[in-house]
């Protein structure tokens, strides 16, 4: 029998897996991982194994929140910004223009999206595996705001806003045993009503990745394709592998599916062989890289960190 533990551990190292797995197709055409028939091989800049940005700010949230044990957004800020100004290998455009150019965390995000009227890409969705397990046993209401604070340190479009809450509350639902597709009808009443249609549309069952109007760079394609391939898949991995194969940010889209995928399954669904050689370098923080050891370590100490805020609230 899957545990909670066991979901928690899964949404995170099932995270850090899809986008180690995505990594070397990135910015490719749809199917490359089916026609190379190869498995975290590498490619692209990235060692077999090695996970990216999305799961190295990931790790940044996961730590401060225990660190400081509750979400402490300046020093999330600060983690992020000394990450940015150690040269990662990969960086979103958007998130390293808030991250660097000067602005207080409480300006930079909304200031840049000031000047360049959009900021809705995906960067809030694929760090969220560590907060949603944290924040998961807060609660419905607790868990999306949640999510939307941390989103709007780099994301000053309320649509990303919006949409890292739908995925934290899916996985709420996830780790507590039940279907999350289950839960969309519920949780889109939650979202704020200049979003809800929008995201309505793109996580509708009859919803396919090739409707999509956007790059699933921007967060509705990226969270909607994460949802289908959830929806037609029946195992983690193939669920991920069908996340991959859709072409276009292959990392993010499969890490955001192996966050519900993860949930949804557990730990023991994911392949050995994904696990065996995954790693996370954090630039910026010395020599650190966690393996996947210390990825289910993270995952385990937030899993319980998080019920015990909400039973010392209580």
């Amino acid at each position: 029998m899957t545990t909670r533990l066991d979901r928690a551990v899964g949404a995170v190292l099932g995270s850090a897996a899809g986008d180690a797995l995505g990594a070397p197709y990135e910015f490719g055409p749809a199917g490359q991982l089916s026609a190379r028939g190869e498995e975290m091989r590498g490619g692209g800049g990235w060692d077999p194994g090695e996970a990216t940005d999305d799961t190295q700010m990931a790790v940044l949230v996961g730590e401060s929140l225990l660190e400081r044990g509750a979400l402490d957004l300046p020093d999330v800020f600060d983690r992020f910004r000394r990450w940015a100004a150690g040269d990662p290998k990969d960086i979103g455009l958007q998130t390293e223009d808030v991250l660097t150019n000067g602005e207080a965390w409480d300006l930079a995000a909304a200031l840049h999206f000031q000047i360049n009227v959009r900021a809705a890409g995906n960067g809030s969705l694929m760090r969220a595996s560590t907060s949603a397990v944290y924040f998961a046993p807060a609660g419905r209401e607790a868990t999306m705001d949640a999510a939307r604070r941390i989103a709007a340190l780099t994301h000053g479009d309320r649509a990303a806003w919006e949409g890292t809450a739908i995925l934290h509350e899916l996985v709420r639902v996830a780790l507590d045993g039940a279907d999350p597709l289950a839960a969309l009808p519920a949780t889109l009443e939650a979202v704020h009503p200049d979003h809800r249609e929008r995201y309505a549309r793109v996580l509708a069952p009859d919803w396919h990745p090739e409707l999509a109007t956007e790059f699933n760079g921007a967060v509705w394609p990226c969270l909607g394709s994460a949802v289908w391939a959830l929806r037609t898949t029946s195992g983690f991995a193939d669920a991920v592998r069908a996340a991959v194969d859709l072409g276009g940010d292959t990392d993010t889209v499969a890490a955001v599916t192996g966050i519900l995928a993860g949930a949804r399954y557990g730990r023991g669904a994911i392949p050995d062989s994904w696990t065996t050689p995954l790693h996370v370098p954090l630039p910026g923080f010395g020599d650190r890289t966690l393996d996947a050891a210390g990825l289910r370590d993270l995952a385990g100490r937030l899993a319980e960190a998080g019920g015990a805020a909400v039973a010392e609230q209580g």
